[in-house]
């Protein structure tokens, strides 16, 4: 992964002089990802289609939310802005196109409305990304923030509501797959390695109604991703 992360960095630094290739970034992580996926033993069911415009919204109980979803198509994702210090992963993150926002900054959002348009308009790749803010164990979906809507509101984008649920035979979804409360990578992550074999399921939704205003899009876009991370 590391061989791969520097041969696509210094393959791609001289060759997009007018700025990312949104939509080469985005399959060089599908390929990463799925590579991941079969490492780690991770098993991904899709029902439904995933978008191929606009923006996705989901639900958010993990890291390996971004790997399943990457799995089902070509995306660029938003991310906190913390990811992008972390060891590898946040090299790989910066190489797959990863928009990174700062939580604590309202105007973030505001400050990344233009990399937004560049991804959905000029590049026409899937912008995806966890309105919640933060990940949970599962039990409930924590409200959507709006501000994170603002701008496919203002630029009419359809936005794609997606539920996402694990399973596993030799352990709890809340205590070793969800990553959420006071958890550290580390044992989490290694602990995960022990795990048989990981069931993630992804439920696509269709596009949301147009016209509605950031706080109503929020909630209906909650309200679909509680109801589509259920079990079937």
């Amino acid at each position: 992964m590391l061989l791969e992360v520097v041969w696509f960095y210094l393959r791609n630094s001289s060759r997009e002089k007018n700025g990312p290739d949104h939509l080469r970034r985005a399959a060089w992580g599908q390929r990463l990802v799925r590579r991941l996926l079969r490492a780690a033993a991770i098993r991904t069911t899709f029902h439904g289609a995933p978008p191929t415009t606009g923006v996705l919204v989901c639900n958010h109980l993990s890291y390996l939310d971004v790997l399943v979803l990457a799995d089902a198509h070509p995306m660029i994702f938003m991310s906190k802005s913390e990811v992008g210090n972390w060891p590898l992963i946040g090299a790989a993150a910066r190489c797959a196109g990863t928009l990174f926002i700062n939580r604590r900054k309202r105007s973030d959002v505001l400050c990344l409305a233009s990399a937004m348009a560049d991804v959905v308009e000029r590049s026409s790749a899937v912008l995806a990304f966890f309105p919640e803010g933060t990940s949970s164990g599962g039990a409930d979906v924590l409200p959507f923030h709006s501000g994170l809507f603002a701008p496919a509101v203002a630029h009419g984008w359809p936005v794609t509501p997606a539920g996402i649920r694990y399973e596993l035979a030799d352990g709890s979804v809340p205590d070793d797959v969800a990553y959420w409360g006071g958890m550290t990578f580390v044992p989490h992550f290694l602990n995960l390695l022990t795990k048989r074999r990981i069931e993630a399921h992804v439920s696509f939704g269709r596009p949301l109604p147009a016209g509605l205003d950031r706080k109503a899009l929020a909630h209906a876009a909650q309200a679909e991703a509680l109801r589509l991370s259920r079990p079937r």
